[in-house]
């Protein structure tokens, strides 16, 4: 069995990231930040390469892939630390409307004209609603006062892009941080030449590699539409956190007291790790239900189990 992604799988989000690369820098978020977190050239463009439309069906007007190639795509987005929320109405609303048979929005999505909010009740807030404003540690992030169900679809769907977005900025920190160590010199040579330094970038890098399996195998395993699903993605969602959080800390340590500023980029996606590490679900909360999958048996663990 081949586990590796295809190289049209690979293409398309090499695509995404080159793309995001130049449309979407440091500059554009420090812009965005400035003017409100919103341009409807960035929406457009994302509309224009069809990622609005990656999961609706092509009889709608979409490009009719899977959660896999969602999840890549959202580890991109991370990486880029994209403001607009396409992944929560292209990767998230849209395969939780197919999964309840609502097709009536799909083209209307795909067309880049509705963006969803996702009302559960894990959140008492909804990204892009209409609601009254809340404030966000992410000042791109446009939060306001929502409430829903407990879908559990719904839960898992957007915990699982969760994780993909966040191994995608944990990459890009470790990137920032790699770069800074590059340059910055202390005792008259650069700071990523000492061991110690080393050490704590490798155990990142470790992390995030060590992550990323884990949320390819959950998008997997939702799209499959296995019975153990919902253990893999809350699985993902505690590594990918965890590789964040701790490439985050680092990232600050390596860039010193320059870390915690504004004027270093780092922050924008310091705060994106934070704000998804509690969305969704908590740490907490996803331990739990992978300790409930494994001790309740719906999570079979082992050798045995790992490909079945």
């Amino acid at each position: 069995m081949d586990f590796r992604f295809n190289e049209d799988q690979l293409t398309l989000a090499e695509t995404v990231r080159d793309y995001l690369a130049g449309t979407h820098g440091p500059e554009v978020l420090r812009r965005l930040d400035a003017e409100g977190a919103r341009d409807p050239s960035i929406w457009n463009g994302l509309v224009e390469m069809g990622l609005t439309g990656l999961l609706v069906p092509e009889a709608q007007g979409g490009l009719g892939m899977g959660l896999v190639e969602a999840a890549l795509i959202a580890a991109e987005c991370g990486r880029a630390c994209l403001a607009e929320p396409l992944v929560d109405t292209a990767f998230v609303g849209v395969p939780w409307l197919l999964g309840k048979g609502e097709t009536t929005e799909l083209a209307r999505i795909a067309a880049g004209e509705v963006k969803l909010p996702l009302p559960h009740a894990i959140n008492p807030w909804v990204a892009d609603g209409v609601g009254p404003a809340l404030t966000s540690v992410d000042p791109l992030r446009i939060l306001s006062e929502g409430s829903g169900g407990e879908d559990s679809k719904l839960l898992d769907l957007a915990a699982l892009m969760s994780a993909a977005q966040l191994v995608g900025l944990a990459d890009a920190m470790l990137g920032q941080a790699v770069e800074y160590a590059k340059i910055r010199t202390q005792f008259g040579q650069p700071i990523g030449a000492f061991q110690a330094l080393k050490h704590q970038l490798a155990s990142c890098s470790v992390a995030i590699e060590f992550a990323k399996p884990v949320v390819w195998r959950a998008a997997a395993a939702m799209e499959d539409g296995l019975a153990s699903a919902p253990g893999h993605v809350s699985h993902a969602k505690v590594a990918a956190t965890d590789a964040a959080m701790l490439t985050a800390e680092t990232a600050i340590q390596v860039h010193g007291a320059m870390g915690y500023t504004y004027e270093v980029d780092l922050h924008f996606w310091m705060k994106r790790t934070w704000a998804l590490a509690g969305a969704w679900g908590s740490r907490a909360f996803h331990l739990k239900r992978v300790d409930e999958a494994v001790l309740g048996g719906s999570l079979a663990i082992g050798p045995e189990h790992t490909f079945a």
